[in-house]
């Protein structure tokens, strides 16, 4: 049995994705923060069969321009799962979201990908949300990026016996998030491997509190950010893989600031009560670690990432 026809040649979509802060201290594998960062791609449908990619900014120099872009195989994914055949492509992508520091590279590749299918797709296959993340937690292997990527905002995330499930929430306008980012990289493999894989039952309690907290204080309280940012379950097993990054996050935190490690490192996250306590924040970080510091002062990202028709001369 032959796959339905292939979309028509020449149309275009244009994907706009957010970079995605998970974890947030306390809320391992299931909280995360959409940011005012984002990856920008215009997908067309070729009249012949092939692939042309084309990339810059970000990881311009190591992304892959064959199938096995991450992008490529996320549509090629969508395309598979609905039982449509893929056409030739065409990728433009403009990266700005910084691979491999913490910040949901992959993940924004994978809500990128599934993005530009919904487009290419739309009029003939629907892919919903429910859809959307099932497809992108299968992807990525667990949902905490994907779903601030797809919906943003702050989302809770979780798994039951149907599939991914998320909670979208709006964060309180007193936070201002922070990142700081340094040159070298971490494999969320290996930060992943650094964890025990049974933790005491009095950690796992005081996670289940300060996650409950957090939620709290991004939404209603953000004056009780510092007591909800505290983690027992992953960041000090992964201190000793990326010294600076624990250096720092110890320095802003014994100063009163809401410090995290960024997803799976090695950037930080400051989830700032206001702006002036940003400003304090940034000038403590040039001196607390030998490490250079680039700091991106974001808004939280409410809207996830979009998908639109490509009209000649849009970005």
């Amino acid at each position: 049995m032959s796959a339905a026809p292939a979309v028509a040649p020449g149309r275009s979509v244009v994907v706009r994705v957010p970079a995605t802060s998970a974890n947030l201290g306390p809320g391992f594998d299931t909280l995360g923060l959409a940011l005012s960062v984002y990856d920008e791609l215009v997908v067309t449908a070729l009249p012949y069969d092939g692939l042309e990619v084309e990339v810059t900014g970000e990881g311009a120099d190591d992304v892959p321009r064959d199938a096995s872009n991450l992008v490529v195989r996320s549509i090629a994914y969508a395309f598979e799962a609905v039982g449509r055949r893929l056409p030739g492509l065409r990728l433009e992508a403009k990266n700005v979201i910084p691979h491999g520091r913490g910040m949901g590279s992959s993940g924004a590749a994978v809500v990128s990908g599934l993005l530009a299918a919904k487009g290419l797709l739309e009029g003939d296959v629907l892919l919903g949300d429910e859809t959307l993340l099932s497809l992108a937690t299968e992807l990525e292997g667990h949902p905490d990026n994907v779903a601030p990527a797809l919906f943003g905002g702050l989302t809770i995330a979780w798994m039951d016996e149907t599939g991914p499930q998320h909670k979208k929430l709006l964060v309180h306008r007193g936070v201002s998030p922070l990142v700081f980012v340094p040159e070298f990289t971490m494999s969320t493999k290996l930060a992943r491997s650094l964890q025990p894989t049974q933790v005491p039952r009095e950690d796992a309690v005081f996670n289940v509190s300060r996650s409950a907290l957090l939620i709290a204080a991004l939404t209603q309280s953000p004056e009780l950010l510092l007591a909800a940012t505290e983690d027992k379950l992953h960041q000090n097993y992964r201190a000793p893989a990326m010294l600076d990054t624990d250096k720092l996050v110890r320095a802003l935190r014994e100063k009163g600031f809401a410090a995290v490690v960024s997803g799976a490192g090695p950037s930080v996250l400051v989830l700032a009560d206001g702006p002036g306590q940003r400003l304090e924040a940034a000038e403590l970080a040039r001196t607390a670690t030998d490490t250079p510091w680039e700091a991106l002062m974001l808004a939280v990202d409410f809207k996830g990432g979009t998908v639109r028709e490509y009209a000649e001369g849009s970005t």
